[in-house]
């Protein structure tokens, strides 16, 4: 098992305030980092690899889709434009030392049309992410889709959907990313997401129910750590949170308050929580 963090807890985007934290960042016990990336050609792939090689860390890579595109859009052009971005993007993960592009790879967050899904949308997700799997292949890239809950998006909010999505793409590569935040909201059991999605879970996000320390609220977290011992994941356990104040991305995560008295600390008391929790539950 390896635990990672999101740099979103320090900054919308990699840089300096980043790159002065990764020394840290490895002695307050993680792995890895996972560093977003919006626009591939404004991505410093191979600065975050030269810069987490040097402090003994991974990296994966998370990314959302742009307002302009989808994957799922009545405009056969915005698809294929969609796809060509993905595909830039797989290439800047490759570049970073990456092997793993995980998000709501699917539309953008807050698209809401007022309506559910329909059958073309389905349809033009499956077929969008064929298209990506040869770019996969030759990069050596999994993609971990993530669906979300039903207050940002309307298109996948279930394990249960995404496992079938998944079934429907059939191949290897194209997995999953299950949030226990998301799913805090849209299962029944976090836990039964967890064995639902087994079979395509390449990656999880372990966030507490309000985006807040590992641990410190009421997510189920010793049902959640049975289920993925008994699916028998090895994957990466990265805390997924957010600064307090920036900007886009705090408003993106509806961050409206000090969630704990710093967000670093949701981080290196998180991670602490986990490997406790990692230790009892896989030796």
């Amino acid at each position: 098992m390896k635990f990672g963090v999101n740099t979103f807890i320090w900054a919308a985007s990699y840089g300096p305030t980043v790159q002065a934290v990764l020394p840290q960042i490895r002695e307050g016990g993680f792995d890895g980092v996972e560093v977003p990336i919006f626009r591939p050609e404004e991505f410093p792939a191979s600065q975050i690899r030269r810069d987490t090689e040097a402090n003994g860390l991974e990296c994966t890579v998370c990314s959302v889709i742009l307002g302009g595109m989808s994957l799922i859009d009545a405009d056969a052009d915005i698809r294929r434009k969609t796809q060509s971005h993905l595909r830039d993007a797989i290439k800047g993960v490759a570049e970073a030392g990456s092997k793993l592009l995980v998000g709501p790879l699917y539309s953008p967050v807050g698209f809401l049309p007022g309506r559910r899904r329909n059958g073309d949308e389905w349809k033009w997700a499956v077929e969008g992410y064929q298209t990506l799997t040869e770019t996969l292949d030759a990069h050596d890239v999994t993609l971990a889709i993530e669906p979300l809950n039903r207050f940002e998006t309307f298109f996948l909010n279930t394990g249960a959907d995404a496992a079938r999505l998944c079934d429907e793409v059939g191949h290897p590569r194209v997995g999953l990313l299950f949030d226990t935040f998301h799913a805090n909201i849209e299962e029944k059991s976090i836990a039964g997401g967890y064995r639902t999605v087994a079979p395509h879970l390449k990656h999880v996000h372990t966030c507490e129910n309000d985006r807040g320390t590992p641990g410190s609220g009421h997510v189920e977290w010793d049902e959640v750590f049975a289920a993925l011992r008994d699916a028998k994941y090895d994957g990466w356990l990265t805390i997924e949170s957010f600064g307090f104040a920036l900007g886009e991305i705090s408003a993106a995560a509806s961050i409206w308050r000090d969630i704990e008295k710093s967000p670093e600390l949701i981080g290196y008391d998180g991670v602490k929580f986990l490997k406790a929790k990692v230790t009892g539950y896989f030796g």
